[in-house]
């Protein structure tokens, strides 16, 4: 096999296999009747507590702190001392709403199924927090390995996040391509660490200037396998 052809593909999970629908964000809005019976701060203002809510998840995809962190601080903000309880009560809202709230991308189920069918092997990294990246994985059809941020104690585009995904995988970087719509944390990441990149452009966005561009472009996930296979052939 050509060192440079594909034997491994991974996936991100969010706006790449599925649309949450912001889920994490409403859960947590669903915690502040849980706060204020326990004593916390009443609601007067969803719009801004939305916006509060969205500042401490970026800041957990970054990988300024984990989601529990997140939750702590969104309870400590409200006048409520941080307890693990309200770590737990907010997880098990996330993945209550998983199968309502979260939709697959056109095409995922298919593309998912073809490439395993072609013989690649394909594994999920995402920046986030097992069960859940787990769960919105499953509504995509994927039943293989998921490797969230959370369990391996880095974030894209940190290199080492990719590093975790090859060695999942059993390929080599430069036999391995990982799919993914971000620009500066999927593609420039992944292709750091040495993989191929396909860009999930469903949007039909310009790329932004001065990120390291994706070896491949798609619109829809149902063009992944036949491109992925075609650029096997080119490369025998």
């Amino acid at each position: 096999m050509n060192d440079k052809q594909v034997a491994g593909v991974g996936f991100d999970v969010d706006h790449t296999l599925v649309i949450d629908n912001k889920l994490e964000r409403i859960a947590m809005l669903r915690m502040l009747q849980t706060i204020e019976d326990d004593g916390g701060a009443p609601c007067r203002n969803l719009l801004e507590e939305s916006r509060r809510i969205d500042e401490l998840l970026a800041c957990q995809r970054a990988g300024d702190f984990s989601i529990d962190e997140a939750v702590d601080r969104f309870v400590s903000e409200r006048g409520i001392a941080p307890d693990a309880r309200y770590v737990e009560r907010f997880k098990t809202i996330a993945l209550d709403m998983v199968e309502q709230v979260v939709v697959p991308l056109p095409g995922a189920r298919d593309a998912l199924r073809e490439l395993q069918r072609c013989g690649m092997r394909v594994a999920v990294l995402s920046n986030g927090w097992n069960p859940l990246q787990i769960a919105k994985a499953r509504r995509a059809g994927f039943d293989g390995p998921v490797i969230a941020s959370a369990d391996i104690g880095v974030q894209k585009p940190d290199p080492r996040a990719f590093d975790a995904l090859v060695e999942t995988l059993g390929t080599l970087p430069g036999q391995t391509c990982y799919v993914g719509d971000g620009p500066s944390i999927d593609v420039a990441g992944a292709a750091k660490a040495g993989l191929q990149t396909v860009w999930i452009d469903a949007d039909e966005l310009p790329y932004p200037a001065g990120v390291a561009p994706p070896d491949y472009r798609v619109e829809c996930l149902s063009d992944l396998p036949a491109l992925l296979n075609g650029a096997n052939l080119a490369m025998e």
